[in-house]
């Protein structure tokens, strides 16, 4: 019987990757966003698309329980939606700041909390949680954008060991650089909120890197292969990242530096 798969963050990047490859891999897939016109697409492979706006409980409630009526569970969640929303964090308003919070963080964890009841009775389910190597190295001008990520994987880690007696595993993905809809709009943001105000300076590099990493993406497909890898594994790690030479090195470089050498490395690249 094949398993029912929720992808969320559906109508681009790695969520509409992931959905059409776990589609056209055998599993029953429900591809969700806020943007249902831009999962037209998703239908030629069976993908069922379906309203969602991780921001409100209504639509969050009423997505889960469509599901569950026309398919009876929902065996693998992929918690993709989210965004990074760049600037300062004196200049980042607190209302943006919240809603990168609510989207990122809140969300996700919404979305778990309503299917874990199906998943312990079934004594079976995958949680996949969409984090980034910025979950774990921090770089000027996405604070709030790497406070979400910090969040997620903590509550990973947590609720890993609060589900594993009921058959459930809780896998983190944490990509790199990848193409999508992502860097445009952490960029975008950047200099609109930060790009004339007394970061300026440190605004104009930091997208400077941001410009440069763009030739050194890997396709979203990478990440879709990594969750399936993940949810099929009898015994799946707790963490999967892409092979990446330069996350790689920067995560080494994080277990092994100090504090303060580790952030004499990270501005030497912003310049």
């Amino acid at each position: 019987m094949k398993k029912t798969v929720l992808v969320t963050g559906a109508s681009a990047g790695i969520g509409k990757a992931t959905a059409i490859y776990l589609a056209q891999n055998g599993y029953n897939v429900y591809g969700a966003a806020r943007r249902v016109e831009k999962m037209e697409e998703l239908k030629h492979f069976g993908i069922k698309p379906i309203a969602l706006d991780v921001t409100n409980d209504e639509s969050v409630t009423s997505c889960i329980k469509q599901i569950l009526e026309e398919a009876g569970s929902i065996d693998i969640l992929v918690n993709n939606a989210g965004f990074g929303s760049y600037g300062s964090i004196e200049d980042v308003s607190m209302e943006d700041a919240r809603y990168q919070m609510e989207v990122n963080v809140f969300g996700a964890i919404r979305l778990t909390q309503l299917i874990l009841p199906k998943m312990r009775e079934n004594r079976y389910g995958k949680i996949v949680n969409i984090s980034s190597i910025g979950g774990k190295i921090v770089f000027p001008m996405g604070g709030w954008y790497h406070a979400t990520k910090f969040a997620l994987e903590a509550l990973s880690d947590s609720l890993r060991n609060e589900v594993r007696e009921f058959g459930i595993d809780v896998i983190v993905v944490e990509p790199g650089a990848t193409k999508s809809e992502w860097g445009n709009i952490a960029t975008d943001s950047l200099m609109k909120v930060s790009g004339h105000t007394a970061y300026e300076d440190l605004a104009t590099k930091t997208n400077k890197v941001f410009t440069q990493l763009s030739s050194s993406v890997v396709e979203p497909i990478v990440i879709a292969k990594l969750i399936q890898k993940g949810i099929e594994a009898k015994n799946p790690k707790t963490r999967y990242r892409t092979n990446q030479m330069a996350s790689t090195v920067l995560l080494f470089l994080r277990k092994i530096l100090s504090d303060k050498l580790m952030d004499k490395l990270i501005m030497s690249q912003i310049k």
